[in-house]
């Protein structure tokens, strides 16, 4: 298969799968063409690299989230490979602020 189309798809199986969640997402490109828009938008704040490969560079892909997320969004990279379950993977510092506006923590120790 082409790895182009596998991207497509695998963009288009993601947003499914937040869609089923409640979020109100799809393709970023599939409207305009490459217009800069994140794989799969419609999470607000959140720039989503779509890697659906079987051998993933981390790195690499979170670097390439890194350079396309414009003011205000984390980068994240959603990826998956066959017969498993989809993964998020974010810097430590983004995911300590999403954890602390769930928890309302602000992550300092408390005396006992």
């Amino acid at each position: 298969m082409n790895s182009r189309e596998k991207g497509k798809r695998g963009e288009r199986e993601l947003a499914s799968a937040l869609r089923y969640y409640g979020y109100d997402c799809r393709r970023g490109q599939q409207y305009c063409g490459s217009n800069g828009d994140a794989d799969v938008v419609g999470l607000t704040g959140i720039h989503v690299e779509c890697k659906r490969v079987e051998k993933l560079n981390l790195y690499d892909a979170m670097s390439q989230s890194i350079s396309d997320t414009r003011g205000g969004e984390m980068p994240s990279v959603m990826h998956r490979k066959n017969h498993c379950d989809w993964l998020v993977t974010m810097r430590l510092c983004d995911w300590i602020e999403i954890y602390k506006e769930w928890s309302g923590s602000n992550g300092q120790k408390e005396d006992v």
